[in-house]
């Protein structure tokens, strides 16, 4: 048997199965209300979470190619395709021929792509600041100690992500 979580009682394995299975349903829900509280603050915005997720990342590494971009959202070549033609459609991304392989194409942001990014990010942000707002003192300084703990499990499953694993 494996180190025991001694404020709980239990072997450690089984405390942090039911934090996985805690922290998965929390994220889930929290994502959930994310997209709502968006939909709500923003009703005008046309874009889906999808697009601004593609969006975000062309925004992030201009340049980026689609099969990239599929890898690094987990999506299928194809759906990543529509999503992109979506973008271009819109004028919120262009595309170039790539500087090292003139069959590949290369995407970058427009200005109206980089706004909608960012339009999405201050929405976000407004949203969980009139969220932390509501919190009592206490949880708002729990949630704060655990910013760099959440971070550190984000690079954790993004690695997870890169290198396909799968957990057990």
């Amino acid at each position: 048997m494996g180190p025991v979580n001694r404020s709980a009682g239990v072997p450690a394995e089984s405390a942090s199965a039911d934090i996985g299975v805690l922290l998965a349903d929390t994220v889930a829900r929290l994502r959930r209300a994310m997209r709502r509280a968006a939909r709500a603050a923003d009703p005008g915005n046309p874009l889906s979470v999808a697009q601004l997720e593609v969006l975000s990342c062309v925004a992030d590494q201009p340049g980026i190619r689609p099969g990239q971009i599929a890898r690094r959202l987990m999506l299928a070549a194809n759906s990543v395709t529509t999503l992109v033609n979506a973008l271009h459609t819109r004028g919120l991304v262009e595309r170039t021929h790539s500087a090292d392989d003139a069959r590949a194409i290369a995407l970058s942001p427009t200005p109206a792509g980089r706004q909608a990014v960012e339009g999405w990010k201050t929405t976000n942000t407004a949203i969980l600041r009139a969220a932390l707002d509501l919190l009592d003192e206490r949880n708002r300084s729990v949630l704060a100690e655990a910013l760099p703990g959440m971070r550190q499990l984000a690079e954790a499953v993004d690695a997870l992500a890169e290198t396909g694993l799968r957990p057990e």
